[in-house]
């Protein structure tokens, strides 16, 4: 089997290739020409992989790729995906995170029509809730431009789907971390602050809305529902989840609880990090997921802290010597 990769740099795709290779799938991951390489979450996998270079931006890349890579399984991971970001640049991300799922399928439809397409959707597509929890048929009411950008992504593989009878999912996936997460993102930001503290490199920690809420799972977990979902007969959409959520402060009491600290000591709230548009109660109903595809998560929420927290002491210890 072939699978194509696209946004195998990041921490999803890392985690997927991992799990395709184990099971003895040719890789070949997707990666733009930049000035700058940044494969350090796939270096210990990278002579095993394919590199090859295509843009979710450049059409005919994408054609060429499909042309020489001739996959059974393509998952769709690129994105700019990082929410305060798509406020900065919402042409750039509309761009990458909405018309450049149009840009793959159609190369598929093209070039490879009887392969299997797996799109990351997101939680932030439910952004201002209708209901709680949420499930694959709860309406979408999106909140930033990248989760604008995400729902027209989302759409766009139904209808590709049901236009072209193509085998194309969606997966609706909810906040999963590791210790391969972007430092950016609040949870990453919060154990590199952790560890920095912890070891006398920093002396505190300047954070947004502490009180907000998510569904936190790992995301060595969740690739392998996107895995599953394209084993299916039929194609078709699933929300992955752990079905319950944690605020902020719950994750920072576990991280710094972790290394004998009281958060309350560092943590600074700094209005420069709080949103224009905050989402609400983001739960995710992982039944379907869970009943149909036989996806069951095993790392629960406090083992993600704490496998964080771990991962980032060893790295700063490394760094400082």
């Amino acid at each position: 089997m072939k699978a194509v990769i696209t946004g195998i740099t990041g921490q999803d795709g890392s985690y997927l290739a991992e799990l395709l290779l184990e099971k003895g799938y040719e890789v070949f991951g997707m990666v733009r020409r930049a000035s700058t390489e940044t494969f350090e979450r796939i270096d210990h996998l990278q002579d095993r992989l394919k590199l090859i270079q295509a843009d979710v931006l450049d059409q005919l890349s994408l054609i060429k790729m499909l042309e020489e890579t001739g996959p059974d399984e393509i998952y769709n991971l690129a994105a700019q995906s990082f929410v305060p970001t798509s406020w900065k640049q919402p042409v750039l991300t509309g761009e990458f995170t909405a018309l450049g799922v149009t840009r793959l399928m159609d190369a598929m439809r093209i070039v490879c029509p009887k392969a299997k397409f797996y799109q990351a959707s997101s939680s932030e597509m439910y952004g201002k809730v209708r209901e709680v929890p949420q499930t694959e048929l709860t309406p979408f009411y999106p909140r930033s431009p990248y989760a604008v950008a995400k729902v027209y992504g989302h759409y766009i593989t139904v209808n590709y789907r049901e236009s072209y009878d193509l085998f194309a999912v969606s997966g609706i996936l909810f906040n999963h971390e590791s210790p391969r997460r972007g430092k950016e993102f609040v949870t990453r930001k919060i154990t590199d602050g952790v560890a920095r503290i912890k070891l006398g490199a920093a002396k505190e920690l300047r954070l947004g809305n502490i009180d907000s809420r998510r569904d936190w799972g790992f995301a060595g977990d969740y690739v392998r529902a996107m895995y599953l979902m394209l084993q299916q007969p039929e194609p078709d959409d699933y929300v992955v989840a752990m079905g319950h959520d944690h605020s902020v402060k719950e994750f920072l009491e576990i991280a710094f609880g972790h290394v004998g600290l009281q958060w309350q000591d560092y943590v600074v709230q700094d209005p420069e990090f709080m949103r224009p548009a905050e989402v609400d109660h983001l739960i995710g109903d992982p039944t379907k997921a869970k009943e149909k595809l036989g996806w069951q998560p095993e790392v629960d929420f406090e083992g993600l802290v704490r496998m964080m927290v771990e991962a980032d002491l060893d790295r700063v210890r490394q760094e400082i010597g």
